[in-house]
């Protein structure tokens, strides 16, 4: 299920499900109590204040995931990774 943030009851959604994916770019957005316990939670959004850069997920949601990616940089390299193997096929091409 893709949920936008402008729904009204964001945390009623985002707790049923087993895995979260956090692609926002909106700091904070998930946060502890819209996790379910056990859940397997993927920070893949990120912005930036004009000082520091922030995680779609509260740090505090590491204490009720099953499962985390580091907040800042976990899937960072992964995404890098692909956009380059995409590259050069599509040079190969």
């Amino acid at each position: 299920t893709v949920v936008h943030t402008g729904v009204s009851d964001l945390g009623a959604l985002v707790r049923q499900g087993d895995i979260v994916v956090a692609a926002a770019g909106k700091a904070g957005l998930v946060t502890p109590d819209m996790v379910k316990p056990g859940a397997a939670v993927v920070g893949a959004g990120t912005s930036w204040d004009g000082k520091r850069l922030l995680s779609d997920v509260e740090e505090a949601v590491a204490e009720v995931a099953g499962w985390i990616t580091p907040r800042l940089g976990g899937v960072g390299p992964m995404t890098r990774a692909m956009l380059l193997r995409n590259a050069v096929a599509a040079a190969e091409r």
